[in-house]
């Protein structure tokens, strides 16, 4: 029994170290020697437990992507910040590796991204049922935009955050953001609709081209 607690706790830190790195450095640039001194251990063991750095990438996606996956389901939208402010250098990691997993477009990546606007949509969709969200021209292309807004957020560039005057990202910088974010989301930005006009019009003048190209064509 010993030894097989002590087998799942240097998978366990062998995964940790593992998505530390390929959170920060990406999936290519990440080595196997690297993760083990990480994690305290022995290149070797790193084989023995995982067999390539592919599988122990793959362990990685499916360990993160259903922490997320289960917090999203459990908490929806708003309880996904609540959550990180309780734990914001677990929840920072966790979701910086999955914003790089998208950005190297993995299957993991896909599977949160569909995963987070699938839940964002349905939140949308109830919210615009029961009258306490506006009706949207496009109601997926709504709940990608604040998926990615929230996935912004939470993975806030240094140059930013100083621009806030804080050295890095954590509570203070996300307390800081939660007004304007809710005033942005519930009064909008501009004081007309003459953006919106003029954005509509333009589309439609380029529908309009498009379909007279087809037809010329």
């Amino acid at each position: 029994m010993c030894s097989a607690h002590a087998d799942l706790t240097a998978q366990a830190k062998i995964r940790d170290a593992a998505i530390a790195h390929f959170a920060r450095d990406g999936f290519q640039k990440t080595n196997l020697r690297a993760v083990a001194a990480t994690a305290g251990v022995s290149a070797a063991l790193v084989i023995h437990h995982f067999g390539s750095k592919d599988k122990l990438r793959g362990a990685c996606d499916d360990h993160v992507l259903g922490v997320l996956v289960r917090r999203a389901h459990e908490a929806g939208t708003s309880g996904l910040l609540g959550e990180f402010m309780a734990n914001p250098e677990e929840y920072q990691l966790q979701v910086r590796y999955m914003v790089r997993a998208i950005e190297e477009d993995t299957p993991a990546g896909a599977r949160f991204a569909d995963a987070l606007v699938a839940e964002s949509e349905s939140i949308l969709r109830a919210g615009i049922a029961e009258g306490s969200v506006r009706p949207s021209s496009d109601v997926r292309a709504l709940a990608v935009l604040t998926v990615l807004t929230s996935l912004a957020t939470l993975t806030m560039a240094p140059p930013l955050t100083r621009a806030l005057g804080h050295d890095g990202f954590g509570p203070e910088v996300l307390r800081r953001m939660t007004l304007p974010t809710l005033e942005f989301f519930t009064h909008g930005l501009y004081a007309d609709d003459a953006p919106l006009k003029a954005a509509k019009a333009a589309w439609e003048a380029a529908q309009e081209s498009s379909s007279h190209s087809r037809e010329q064509g």
